[in-house]
């Protein structure tokens, strides 16, 4: 018991540390600027002018993810530059697959202690990641909260609005027996499977910091940490266009589990794995963890982190401008009949499989 004045300060909790940060970032909102949101902090809400944007009768959309235990890695290595592209990422990329274009974000960051360098370099590459999804940074909130999380630890969640006018959805409706499947290259693992990516590496006794195991490049740590890539800007024209009849951003589920989202009744996807390379960190992950094909095509994207669903004639130009947007491109697969799911077999090669392998999910 004493009988001194406590502060917040000496609970653990540092307003003035938290008034900096916001007076710090406020230049990295501004920059994400854009018709109908000022970006501009400090207020209890974030406005946004749909009208300003130009929208005459629209939906609006809404999503929210975070980086998962992909944040514990950035943490383990002091590599903070890029998470927040992953933040927007997977949540710009859950808009546009339902034809929205992303309008504004709004992040939050918690911690154990709040460090103003990581966590403004944090927020800067969350500005980067909405400047990228044309979208705009308008609020957010930081909470710092001893006892909750050990002093250097944080975590991040994301929120983001988009609209599409009601003629334009993304419904999949349309998609038939005959469509093709295109394939958009990943910039990686993206931000799905990292409990086992890391549980791999501790098995393995793999450090982070040395070159990844049996293939030329980075580091495994800046292999790993590579950004989700965002699609909005290459897919957006061509959703307006209504060139393009489904989407499925390959997240958690991976291939298997996602593109069956996005069909009606009666269509299944056959996914060929020996029409795209698969980039060396999945071969090293599967080899390390021993990880069967099925589990790979359950867990990661494999090389593939947008499924792009087009009418026969239209897959060549759809692939053309996708490719002049600056996408690699591969055409992945068909739609048939049957059951709503997905198969994925192929060739042993491109998987560094023993030998053939096919794997069936169905969508209930």
């Amino acid at each position: 018991m004493t009988d001194t004045p406590l502060t917040y300060a000496d609970a653990g909790v540092s307003i003035d540390a938290g008034n900096a940060l916001v007076k710090a970032i406020g230049p990295l909102a501004r920059s994400t600027a854009r018709p109908g949101a000022d970006a501009e902090l400090g207020g209890f809400g974030g406005f946004f002018d749909l009208k300003s944007a130009g929208y005459s009768d629209p939906l609006l959309v809404a999503a929210n993810d975070g980086v998962g235990t992909k944040l514990k890695l950035a943490i383990d290595t002091g590599r903070h530059d890029g998470v927040g592209i992953d933040l927007v990422a997977m949540c710009a990329n859950d808009l546009v697959v339902q034809g929205a274009e992303p309008l504004f974000f709004l992040d939050y960051y918690a911690c154990g202690k709040l460090d103003p360098d990581t966590a403004k370099a944090v927020v800067a590459s969350i500005a980067e990641g909405c400047r990228q999804a044309g979208c705009a940074l308008i609020g957010g909130e930081t909470a710092e909260m001893p006892g909750m999380y050990a002093a250097e630890d944080y975590d991040l969640a994301g929120f983001c609005v988009g609209a599409v006018e009601r003629d334009k959805v993304l419904t999949g409706r349309e998609i038939a027996p005959g469509d093709v499947l295109l394939g958009l290259a990943s910039s990686g693992v993206h931000s799905n499977g990292f409990s086992l990516v890391r549980r791999i590496i501790e098995t393995q006794g793999w450090d982070p910091g040395q070159p990844l195991p049996g293939a030329a490049g980075g580091t495994l740590a800046e292999i790993l940490l590579e950004p989700t890539r965002i699609y909005v800007r290459s897919l957006l024209p061509l959703v307006q266009e209504r060139r393009i009849k489904g989407l499925a951003h390959i997240t958690g589920g991976g291939i298997l589990e996602n593109i069956p989202r996005v069909l009606p009744d009666h269509c299944h996807a056959n996914v060929d794995v020996g029409t795209w390379p698969l980039p060396p960190i999945f071969s090293t992950l599967q080899q390390g963890g021993r990880v069967a094909p099925e589990e790979m095509a359950r867990t990661f994207n494999c090389g593939i982190g947008m499924a792009v669903i087009v009418a026969q004639d239209q897959a060549d130009a759809v692939t053309q401008a996708l490719e002049g947007a600056g996408e690699r491109v591969f055409r992945i697969g068909e739609i048939v009949e049957g059951e709503r799911g997905c198969s994925v077999s192929g060739a042993a090669g491109s998987w560094n499989a023993p030998q053939e392998w096919r794997a069936t999910y169905h969508h209930g």
